[in-house]
């Protein structure tokens, strides 16, 4: 389907949270739980980061960037802020940070098409603008430029929206599956090293950075040819969800993938980002769910994938 003016807009992004890092050590803290360098965060830049358990599975994904030397904000899905605040508190300890649910105290939009701001084509580029409202690009979807705004509240009233005409929250979760970046939710908690999900193609991931938990699984994952899973998109005709085991008729017993992330196709049928096996790839029926379940049909990916190493 083509971008039409059904995807040129605003909505709110009410599915999302906030986690707010405050202090003079909230970089550095962050450093040592994510997978991506925030000690290197400019104020021109955001940052794709996963939360790993010491397996390396991911328990959330972010958007991060600072408002402020001292002040980072992490977006994540509302689902499972309170596990992972909670999670991320208890690593604290004496660190000069301060972790809350900050989900209050902003309002976050997404922009598409034409009415995305002006900020550089690169995704996570980043913007601190002087209204107070903070937008970072996002990878496209469909040939539409993208973008994340969020803006404080102001007490006792209400954040403006950035100008432009709604779009159906259905249509932004399409755009969401067909760019190719996975946004971690409660049905997919622990299921995926992030290579798993291409995040390391997608500016997810820094090899260069120091330890965080499961830093050692995911470095062994990239640097010893070890990738046998990888996110596809793929199309369907029924409906799909996340958490879906999906098969392939080579082995009826056993699932060889599972769906991350999925929607409505405007244009009829469904999408969906899928984790599975490389070699089940190439060849032989995928399906949803059991043999015999909704058949998927591959996609091309949006972006190249980065070799392992």
């Amino acid at each position: 389907m083509t971008a039409s003016s059904l995807f040129h807009g605003v909505v709110r992004l009410d599915q999302l949270g906030v986690i707010r890092a405050l202090g003079p050590e909230a970089a550095k803290f962050l450093q040592g739980q994510l997978t991506q360098d925030f000690v290197l965060l400019g104020a021109a830049e955001a940052r794709l980061a996963a939360f790993c358990s010491p397996k390396g599975r991911m328990q959330a994904s972010f958007i991060g960037f600072k408002r402020s030397p001292d002040e980072i904000l992490l977006v994540c899905s509302r689902d499972l802020l309170a596990p992972t605040l909670k999670r991320l508190s208890m690593f604290v300890m004496r660190a000069k940070v301060v972790l809350s649910d900050a989900s209050e105290a902003f309002a976050l939009w997404g922009v598409a098409g034409e009415t995305a701001p002006g900020l550089a084509d690169a995704p996570w580029s980043h913007l601190n603008a002087a209204d107070g409202r903070s937008w970072t690009r996002l990878y496209p979807a469909e040939g539409l430029a993208r973008a994340l705004c969020v803006a404080p509240i102001p007490e006792g009233g209400a954040a403006e929206a950035p100008a432009g005409p709604a779009i159906d929250p259905a249509h932004w979760q399409w755009l969401e599956v067909m760019s190719g970046v996975v946004s971690i939710t409660q049905p997919v908690v622990d299921a995926f090293v992030p290579q798993m999900v291409n995040y390391e193609s997608v500016g997810g991931v820094n090899f260069k950075k120091g330890c965080y938990p499961g830093q050692e699984v995911v470095a062994r994952s990239q640097f010893r040819g070890t990738l046998k899973r990888r996110a596809y998109r793929v199309a369907a005709s029924e409906p799909l969800a996340a958490g879906q085991d999906v098969f392939h008729d080579s082995d009826p017993d056993q699932p060889c993938g599972t769906v991350v992330a999925a929607a409505a196709n405007p244009a009829g049928g469904w999408n969906a980002l899928v984790s599975m096996q490389t070699k089940a790839v190439g060849s032989g029926l995928l399906t949803a769910g059991a043999i015999g379940g909704p058949a998927l049909s591959l996609l091309p990916l949006p972006y190249p994938l980065l070799d392992d190493i």
